[in-house]
């Protein structure tokens, strides 16, 4: 499967432009992650022309205590969503002061291995 997005910047999440000035594209294997990254980031009702996708962030995440369980599976179906994800796992490395940090590896339709960090 070929698979392509637009690039963004990984610190700002902004959109990047090429060498000529245009908006950078992003292939793969890294266009697959940065959908997964985003799908992860995407707050439930974000995405305003599919209000039904997201995360609940907000109305069960943040300023909660929700259960590890419900975050990684919250992150794996994130990952599910985008085309070409064929299965996930998240593994949390750390929850200290209220800060998680883990990651979602991912395996894609051609069967290879990639995975994001958070």
């Amino acid at each position: 499967m070929r698979y392509s997005t637009l690039l963004v910047d990984p610190d700002t999440w902004d959109l990047v432009s090429d060498a000529s000035g245009n908006i950078a594209v992003a292939g793969p294997p890294y266009a697959l992650a940065q959908d997964v990254a985003s799908a992860i980031k995407l707050f439930a009702g974000e995405l305003w022309y599919q209000t039904n996708k997201g995360i609940p962030y907000f109305e069960e995440i943040l300023g909660q205590a929700p259960p590890l369980s419900l975050l990684k599976q919250y992150f794996v179906d994130a990952a599910l969503s985008v085309p070409g994800v064929d299965r996930g796992q998240c593994l949390i490395s750390s929850t200290e002061n209220r800060i998680i940090q883990g990651s979602v590896e991912f395996i894609d339709e051609a069967g290879t291995e990639n995975g994001v960090s958070f």
